[in-house]
């Protein structure tokens, strides 16, 4: 595997891709090409060659100690879903907060789907994270769904439990939006917010701060959650906008 990658030094980047994508293609699965293409429908199935996660992050964790890896990383668009997620796993690997997220502000513009969205969650991100807060402001107020997506999943990942803060809870809630994928990440962010804050997250709902369909989305998720007490889904159920 690491060999064909090793053999690329000094053909140029349309070499190093090229080789990569091979790679990718001898690890494709067909069964799970299909599953795949049916799980992101954003994502032309032609553009999936179907290697399967635990594969992909193996292939990455050796690619990324290469110094073909840095290369990889300045290669951008990609044409395949997996070369996208490969590129986000190699992010991930990237131990300096700050060359981390140079390389992460680069990808997020051309991320387009949201299971490659959601997988990438760099561990550098925890020791740093009155840094990140202060990025995931400027994600939010993006034009780009997936960056907006991102910020939101970060702040929920990160800042509902000893960094929480109850204007995050707002930060979350002024996010309005058309798109599915965003409207999602709020509702999934305030069911989340009720099973770790509720006290400040069910006021949201009390007043109806949130869009209809966000609001009924959230009580969903969270009465699906075996963190929110009977009590409190009863409760929810309550608040429901009909």
């Amino acid at each position: 595997m690491s060999k064909i990658i090793a053999n690329s030094g000094g053909n140029g980047r349309e070499e190093l891709e090229l080789r990569v994508r091979e790679q990718l293609f001898a690890m494709s699965d067909p069964a799970y090409r299909r599953f795949q293409s049916k799980l992101v429908p954003t994502i032309d199935p032609e553009r999936v060659i179907g290697v399967r996660t635990p594969q992909l992050r193996k292939f990455a964790k050796e690619f990324a100690r290469t110094p073909e890896a840095v290369e990889y990383l300045q290669i951008l668009p990609h044409f395949y879903y997996d070369e996208n997620n490969l590129h986000g796993c190699l992010i991930e690997a990237i131990r300096d907060y700050g060359a981390c997220m140079t390389a992460l502000r680069e990808f997020l513009p051309y991320i387009d789907n949201w299971a490659t969205c959601d997988m990438l969650s760099p561990k550098v991100f925890q020791r740093h994270l009155p840094e990140l807060l202060g990025e995931i402001l400027v994600w939010v107020r993006s034009e780009e769904t997936y960056t907006v997506r991102y910020g939101l999943e970060m702040l929920m990942r990160y800042y509902l439990d000893g960094e929480f803060k109850p204007e995050y809870l707002e930060v979350a809630a002024s996010v309005r939006s058309e798109e599915y994928y965003i409207r999602m990440m709020v509702a999934w962010y305030f069911a989340t917010a009720l099973a770790k804050q509720y006290d400040g997250a069910v006021r949201y709902l009390e007043e109806r701060r949130l869009e209809p369909w966000v609001h009924n989305k959230a009580i969903q998720k969270a009465r699906e959650s075996y963190r929110v007490t009977a009590e409190q889904k009863e409760y929810l159920n309550t608040l429901k906008i009909k």
